[in-house]
């Protein structure tokens, strides 16, 4: 697997317009413009105690949330001059952040640009009215259409696209249609999410009336995404990311290689390779009592961090480093499952070398159960 040398850096902006019909992420549209000057205020209070000497390299910055798109320049700048003041920032460091058509504007674009940021991801979901009002969407085609053009204009060239299957009223064909219409864009990488019906969503408390595809269909759809990706150049390199060469989330890469990282903001964690540290998803708390009081601590056991770092790994096309592991926690991960594995390889399921082992496309189909038999 690609390896990562320096830090990870997540930041989280809880802000949104509207919360979606599907949305369980820590995400609120109710931040009034006093509540929200003292969550940025203790954000950069969190970023500035990580203040050491020497500084903590640091080389991917990810703003997720909630949607970082509705900062305004003044404030997305705010909090970067914090982050570059704090760390030592590498200087081929990926600097990403996530943004929701119909919040982005060209100044808040060239405020990116002045802030470092080279890689944008922008949540589309679906190019299709009906689909986009059922999922609770703010914003329609041609709000897509134009953040493009403009994240171009920006020069930011590195950019992903959000799309999501099995919603309500959805085909294999209005998929298609929406696959059509963001590869004639030429981003560089594509995230595919199935939809989960998530317990407390609105889309919960609907469920027994929601016109879901049926599970073939939803194949019919994952086939006809792999075939029109597979056309056009883009590797499946993890069980729902797609990325052209060269263009892989690096820093998405630091949760799923089991590398060392620092979340800041609400609800985000922490990783140092033996401890996650949580934040509070209560943001009166956060913003009162600041992170250090309401940050809970959980020591990995080794046992855990082993099962970790292959489940994490096998979700990726690089699969797992069999030297590696046994340097970190010193077994063999074959021991045991010998059997198991050469009848998954025989099966095309996976693929078994002296030093890796990694699930092939066929593999990835059906990781659940494969990891659930080998883990």
């Amino acid at each position: 697997m690609m390896k990562n040398n320096g830090v990870g850096l997540y930041v989280h902006i809880p802000f949104c317009v509207r919360k979606c019909n599907y949305c369980d992420f820590c995400s609120f549209s109710d931040f009034d413009k006093a509540e929200r000057n003292a969550y940025l205020s203790r954000l950069k209070e969190e970023i500035e105690s990580y203040t050491t000497e020497p500084k903590i390299r640091v080389d991917t910055i990810f703003f997720g949330g909630g949607t970082p798109s509705t900062l305004t320049p003044g404030e997305l700048l705010s909090v970067t001059d914090s982050i570059k003041k704090t760390f030592l920032i590498s200087s081929d460091c990926e600097f990403s952040l996530e943004m929701n058509p119909g919040t982005v504007t060209r100044e808040f674009l060239s405020a990116c640009r002045e802030a470092g940021v080279n890689r944008v991801s922008i949540g589309l979901q679906s190019i299709h009215d009906n689909e986009q009002k059922i999922l609770g969407r703010i914003h329609n085609t041609n709000d897509f259409l134009q953040t493009v053009e403009w994240v171009k204009e920006a020069g930011i060239n590195n950019f992903n696209v959000d799309l999501m299957y099995g919603i309500p009223e959805q085909t294999t064909e209005s998929f298609a249609a929406t696959l059509d219409t963001v590869l004639r864009l030429s981003p560089t990488h594509i995230s595919a999410y199935s939809l989960i019906v998530e317990e407390g969503t609105p889309f919960y408390r609907m469920r027994n009336s929601l016109a879901l595809p049926s599970e073939d269909e939803e194949l019919e759809m994952v086939k006809t995404l792999e075939e029109k990706l597979s056309l056009c150049d883009y590797t499946h390199y993890e069980i729902s990311n797609y990325a052209k060469p060269g263009f892989v989330c690096r820093h998405n890469l630091k949760y799923w290689d089991y590398s060392k990282y620092i979340g800041v903001g609400l609800c985000a964690s922490s990783f140092d390779g033996e401890n996650r540290y949580m934040n509070t998803d209560d943001r009166k708390d956060y913003i009162s009592l600041g992170a250090a009081a309401t940050r809970s601590v959980e020591t990995i056991p080794l046992s855990m961090r082993a099962y970790e770092y292959a489940m994490l790994g096998l979700r990726t096309s690089f699969g797992i480093s069999l030297s590696d592991y046994r340097l970190r926690f010193g077994k063999n991960f074959a021991d045991g499952k010998e059997e198991k594995l050469s009848a998954m390889e025989k099966a095309g399921y996976l693929v078994w070398t002296e030093d890796n082992l990694k699930l092939t496309e066929k593999g990835f189909y059906v990781s659940n159960e494969i990891l659930t038999q080998i883990l």
